[in-house]
């Protein structure tokens, strides 16, 4: 079976030394020409059944400018340690990595700083994991569209982290050998939230009985972005960007079901239900 895998996690992160950080750079800045930038992460769980955890330590993150100039990276956030396991959200389960009032501006990169990165095995095995250049320069991540900020309102930024192409898997699970590490190449994608909508739905077998952890995922020429349905059998795929979409799920030892021409709409929840029939 292919494997696609789809989640969501975030910090809230909300201080006054946070909104210091960006202001000293701009003392002339008045409350009319700032706006407020929300930025959130998602990530995805992969092979669910063997990792336990999946973990990465953030330290800083920076947003740049679209226009020119001398400096245009403003700094969110540095010189702490967030760390996170990536498998402990999925779907719609969201939360604030940093929320901050930034000058009024179009911002297009952002880059995102990890000093550490790691994976248990449900056994207890560890494998820590050597950090490319995202350690010392930071991920770079380009915003498209460019996320607006607007004076006294809100903008929502969303990092889509995905796990399944940035802990890659060496060794072959279904193996007696079985796993024997992993590469960290971060694999994400920037979201400006006022351009996406998400895509829900429920994944049932033929006798109608929920479905947990079934893969569910979407595509756009490429796989876009994947989510597994909880215990309840249900999905939410977020940050899609408005367009349309093939939906596609499975689960092992079931036929894989897919669904063509799903239109999602910025800011509208798309919904869309599936039956699978187990394999003979």
């Amino acid at each position: 079976m292919k494997l696609h895998l789809g989640k969501y996690f975030l910090l809230i992160i909300t201080t006054l030394v946070l909104v210091f950080m960006v202001r000293c750079g701009d003392d002339n800045v008045s409350g009319g020409d700032v706006g407020t930038l929300v930025v959130r992460l998602t990530d995805a769980p992969f092979p669910i059944d063997l990792v336990d955890e999946a973990n990465v330590t953030i330290n800083k993150i920076e947003l740049r400018e679209s226009a020119d100039g001398d400096d245009p990276f403003l700094t969110l956030i540095e010189d702490v340690e967030l760390p996170f396991n990536l498998l402990d959200l999925q779907n719609d389960v969201t939360g604030d990595l940093v929320q901050i009032e930034i000058p009024v501006g179009s911002y297009n990169l952002v880059r995102l700083y990890v000093s550490e990165a790691n994976v248990i095995l449900k056994d207890g095995t560890n494998f820590d994991l050597t950090v490319p250049s995202g350690a010392q320069t930071g991920i770079k991540i380009f915003i498209e569209p460019a996320i607006e900020v607007v004076g006294g309102l809100t903008s929502e930024l969303l990092l889509d982290f995905d796990v399944s192409k940035s802990f890659v898997v060496q060794g072959n699970p279904n193996t007696p050998a079985g796993i024997s590490g992993f590469i960290f190449t971060p694999v994400i994608r920037a979201v400006n939230m006022s351009t996406a909508g998400r895509i829900t739905g429920l994944v049932t077998d033929n006798s109608s009985a929920v479905l947990p952890n079934a893969e569910v995922w979407i595509e756009q020429e490429s796989v876009v972005s994947t989510t597994f349905t909880d215990e309840t059998g249900a999905y939410a795929l977020i940050g899609v960007p408005a367009g349309n979409y093939s939906v596609y799920t499975t689960k092992a030892d079931h036929d894989t079901v897919s669904a063509s021409g799903l239109e999602v709409v910025a800011g509208n929840e798309t919904h869309q239900d599936f039956e699978l029939t187990p394999k003979q």
